[in-house]
Formats: structure tokens, C-alpha cells, sequence
């Protein structure tokens, strides 16, 4: 067997890995199982690339090994240093920026691309796509970090006439694919590159706080498709099935994100809802008086409490409340509570953040269930700890035609017998929008950091139990 055959081979038996790492992902009891065939079948791409490098390179074969030793040494150092340092909190702008790093990567292939093989129409057309679609994804990824890691303003950036813009910049460069094909010129490549980053910036920065998830979702599938066309252009045909197997996901996985939000995707694309995030807007003040709750007060609430769901949000993690908010759920479940756990879609700033932390904590997935699967026990339940969440509680969702969440399905706490919110401050969620539910008469607000909120009250659970004991 040859190195070529059996690098193929390898890159065969990694791209089946690949496709059951995505199925044990759609899982939480399977998410771990899924990770790891994951990493094996990169493990072994690796292996199978370096192999056909070493046999292709008109280098020295030790030359090749040191170059590629180098990156490896390089990129594994970064990878390893940030996987170490990195807060929970901060997963979905890192995310956001190794997105980034997949589109220019694709758009320097296509450069390199066009300078070292020979001209024909469909190779013209792969080199001219993978830089389209990798510098939408480059500068659109940074916009995202910027926003998500509050170094730029949430709120979405509205220029007159920006759908016009858009498709202006779609039928240029499609006029540019027609110059590109027949001259096989630099010129139209590089002027394309400078629209298409440009798009990439606008299309991320009109989009506002509240989508966010869709957003991060989005541009997963952008990079994979811009790893498909460099897989197409460096005739590498495990990059072009990762990239496909990357791109649908992330389409899929918007398209779900779209359907929780009531959102169709090209509205999100032409500007997503919500102002700035954390600060209330004209007509969102305060909408009459609330009612304030202690530690001590929720603590008793909760131990005469029969069934209690709590809703987390983005707030828990800031907070890193998961660990303490576990050792709660195991106190009330150890005296006979009902917990379970309500957990929105789009909760956080990153699909499937609520449920990671939640499982990093080793909250039972039995009790952790989605919004379509709890919605309806609301009325039936006692109590509900909302824990930093805002906009997927929002009942002017539903009640109020006029909002900017208008249509959006929510967890309709505001149903149960009582509700508690822990909150910060009385400021609005990242969608920018004030939250009718904080006023209702069954709803109490427990202002303070939730890690701490939530300590005080497990310890007059246990202070309350040593004393009936």
C-alpha cells in the first residue's frame, strides 16, 4: 500500500468519526462520547496530511518535518494555553474568533491558489467562492467577537438603504466573477476580497444583542463552507466533506435557532432586533412598582415548595452560579421538591450554552428539559427561580405586538404561583428590551451576584433543616 492510498484511507475512517462525533452531539448524554470521536478522527487527519505533505513537498523531507513541527508546536501551544483560560463566559466570543481564523485561512488558499496552479474556469470559480465566502466569514466573525465580548455595542447598525447595500455588493462581485473568469486577472480578486469584507462587517454589525445565538450559529456554517471550497481548491477531499459536514450543521442549527426566536433567517440577515444591550430604550421604563425578596424569605419559599423549575440565562454564568445552584437542587431534591430545570433555545449567548454548564456542574440530564417540553407545567408549578435570564422570560413576547420580541415563543413563567428573578439591577436584557414580568404580583425580584444569592440560600435550607432535625 502506498502512502497516497493509505492516507486516503486514513482520511475515509476519520471523515466516519466526524460524521458520529455530530451524532453523539445531538445528545447531551452523548455530547462527551461525541467530543472524543471528534478529536481521534482531527488526530487522524493530522497524521494522514502530514504524511501526503512529506511525500508531496519538493522540499527536503526534514525541512517539510520542521515547518510542520513549527505550526504544530505553535498552534497547539495557543490552542492548549486559551482551552486552559478561557471562562465559560467568554466560549462564545472564542468561538467567534476561531471562525475567523477558518476565513482567512480560506482566503489566503485562494490567493495562494490562484498564484501557483494553472487557469481554468471551475478552478477560477473555487478560488474566486473561497475568498468570497472566507472574508464575509473573517471580518463577520470579528464584528461577533467585538459585540459578544462588549467591545463593541450590541445594538445593530442601521446605514439608510442597507438591504440595497447588501445586494449591491452580491451583484458586483458577481459581475467580478464574470471579469475574473474571462481575463483571469488579479485586479477583479482583490477587489472582490475588499467587498466581500466589507459585506462581512455589515451583515454582522446590523444584526442586534438579541440574535446573537444565531448569529454564532451562522457563521459556523460560513466557515465551514470556506473550508469546503479551500478543501476544493487544495484538492484535499477530507476538507471538503469536514466543511461540508460543518457547514449543513450550522445551517441546520440556525434554521433551529430561527424557529425558537419565531424568525424567519433572512430577517436576521437583514437586521436582527434589539438596541443596546443593558440599558433601557425610550418607551421601555419601568413598567410600575416591584417587589423585592431576600435570601432568607426565597430559602423559606422554596423549602414549603412541592415543584420548582428554574430557568437559567446568560446571568448564571457571569456569575458562575451552576456549581452552587446544583448543590441546591440536590438539597431540595433530597426532601422530596420536584426539580427540574426550563431551558430556552437561545438562552445565553451561545447555542447549547445553558445546558453545557449546567452538565459541567453535573446537574442529572433527566431533569434538564427544553422550553417545548415544560411550557405547559408552568401553571401547575410553585415556585420558578429564574436565574439570570431576561429576554427568554419576556411576556410582552407574547403579549405585546409592538415589541421587538414580538412572536418569539418564551418559557411563560410568569404562569407559575410564584416567581423570583435574580437580577443584578432592574437594567434590561441584551436584546435591549424592559421585561413586564418583573412587576407581576406573583413575581419577586432578588437583586445581588447569583453565586452569592444562591449560597446564602442553600445555607438556610441546611441552617432551617438542622433546626426541624
Amino acid at each position: 500500500m502506498t502512502l497516497t492510498s493509505l492516507a486516503t484511507a486514513i482520511y475515509v475512517v476519520a471523515a466516519v468519526l466526524f460524521i458520529l462525533s455530530l451524532a453523539g452531539l445531538s445528545q447531551q448524554e452523548t455530547a462527551r462520547r461525541g467530543n472524543i470521536l471528534g478529536m481521534v478522527g482531527m488526530g487522524l487527519a493530522l497524521v494522514a496530511t502530514v504524511v501526503l505533505s512529506l511525500q508531496q513537498s519538493e522540499r527536503s523531507p526534514w525541512i517539510t518535518a520542521l515547518l510542520i513541527a513549527m505550526v504544530f508546536a505553535i498552534g497547539a501551544g495557543v490552542g492548549m494555553w486559551r482551552a486552559r483560560t478561557v471562562e465559560m463566559t467568554q466560549m462564545p466570543e472564542l468561538i467567534a474568533m476561531l471562525h475567523s481564523f477558518v476565513g482567512l485561512a480560506a482566503v489566503l488558499v485562494g490567493f495562494n491558489s490562484y498564484l501557483t496552479e494553472e487557469a481554468d474556469a471551475i478552478h477560477q470559480i473555487e478560488v474566486f467562492l473561497g475568498v468570497f465566502i472566507g472574508a464575509i466569514t473573517f471580518t463577520g466573525s470579528i464584528v461577533a467577537y467585538l459585540k459578544l465580548s462588549a467591545k463593541m455595542k450590541s445594538r445593530p447598525l442601521t446605514l439608510p438603504g442597507r438591504n440595497l447595500l447588501n445586494l449591491g455588493a452580491v451583484v458586483a462581485s458577481a459581475g467580478l466573477l464574470g471579469w475574473f473568469i474571462a481575463t483571469n486577472s488579479l485586479v477583479p480578486l482583490i477587489i472582490m476580497t475588499v467587498i466581500a469584507l466589507a459585506l462581512g462587517f455589515h451583515l454582522v454589525a446590523a444584526i442586534g444583542g438579541g440574535d446573537m445565538p444565531v448569529v454564532v450559529s451562522m457563521l459556523n456554517s460560513y466557515s465551514g463552507w470556506a473550508a469546503a471550497a479551500a478543501g476544493l481548491m487544495l484538492e484535499n477531499d477530507l476538507l471538503i466533506v469536514t466543511g461540508a459536514l460543518v457547514g449543513s450543521s450550522g445551517a441546520i442549527l440556525s434554521y433551529i435557532m430561527c424557529k425558537a426566536m419565531n424568525r424567519a433567517f433572512l430577517a436576521v440577515i437583514l437586521g436582527g432586533f434589539g438596541t443596546e444591550g443593558g440599558s433601557a430604550s425610550s418607551g421601555d421604563a419601568e413598567q410600575g412598582e416591584h417587589r423585592e425578596v431576600k435570601a432568607p424569605e426565597a430559602a423559606e419559599i422554596l423549602a414549603q415548595a412541592k415543584s420548582v423549575i428554574i430557568v437559567p440565562g446568560y446571568g448564571m454564568a457571569v456569575a458562575k452560579a451552576q456549581y452552587p445552584v446544583a448543590d441546591m437542587v440536590s438539597n431540595l431534591r433530597a426532601h422530596g421538591v420536584e426539580v427540574r430545570f426550563g431551558v430556552h433555545p437561545v438562552a445565553g449567548r451561545l447555542p447549547g450554552h445553558m445546558n453545557v454548564l449546567l452538565a459541567e456542574a453535573k446537574v442529572p440530564y433527566d431533569i434538564v428539559l427544553e422550553m417545548d417540553e415544560i411550557n405547559d407545567d408552568f401553571p401547575e408549578t410553585d415556585v420558578v427561580l429564574v436565574i439570570g435570564a431576561n429576554d427568554v422570560v419576556n411576556p410582552s413576547a407574547l403579549e405585546d405586538p409592538g415589541s421587538p420580541l414580538a412572536g418569539m415563543p418564551v418559557l411563560e413563567v410568569w404562569k407559575a404561583k410564584q416567581c423570583i428573578v435574580f437580577k443584578r439591577s432592574m437594567a434590561t436584557g441584551y436584546a435591549g428590551v424592559q421585561n413586564p414580568l418583573f412587576f407581576r404580583e406573583n413575581s419577586a425580584m432578588l437583586f445581588g451576584d447569583a453565586k452569592t444569592q444562591v449560597e446564602e440560600i442553600l445555607t438556610h435550607l441546611r441552617v432551617s433543616e438542622g433546626a426541624s432535625a
